[in-house]
């Protein structure tokens, strides 16, 4: 039997998963992390993108996060994340028009703040766009 960890995703609204996994790797702003039970303390902050949880088994689900912070103790990881949601819910056509509305905003700025907001919306929209194109590589692999 494989070792595991208990892992929490948790948005500003609410819980979106907490059980049992063998793995999670999750989008760190300094790259792609992997934790496996008993993994070194750590905190750091995550960029907008896909969070993996690899259950007993092998199944594997995925959740889009819109940053925050990640939390791993030896037999316990914790997103924290303003905005997460289930991967296969995220809405193409809305993350597409985002981009489309974030790079216009970007070319119209009025202000360094403003700009760095529709920055920030670009960068998550761009993230839930590479979410939906990965799963549907996975969907043609199988």
């Amino acid at each position: 039997m494989a070792m595991t960890m208990h892992v929490d995703i948790v948005s500003a609204e609410s819980e979106i998963y907490s059980g049992t996994v063998e793995a999670v790797f999750a989008p760190a702003v300094e790259g792609e992390v992997g934790i496996m039970p008993r993994h070194t303390p750590l905190l750091t902050q995550l960029a907008p993108g896909e969070v993996c949880v690899r259950k007993q088994g092998g199944e594997e689900e995925f959740y889009f996060v819109s940053g925050g912070m990640l939390e791993v103790q030896p037999h316990t990881v914790t997103v924290l994340a303003d905005v997460a949601m289930r991967a296969k819910s995220l809405d193409e056509a809305a993350a597409q028009q985002a981009k489309e509305q974030a790079q216009q905003a970007m070319q119209d700025r009025v202000s360094d703040e403003e700009y760095a907001r529709a920055e920030a919306e670009l960068a998550q929209a761009a993230a839930q766009l590479q979410t939906i194109q990965r799963l549907r590589q996975r969907k043609g692999r199988r």
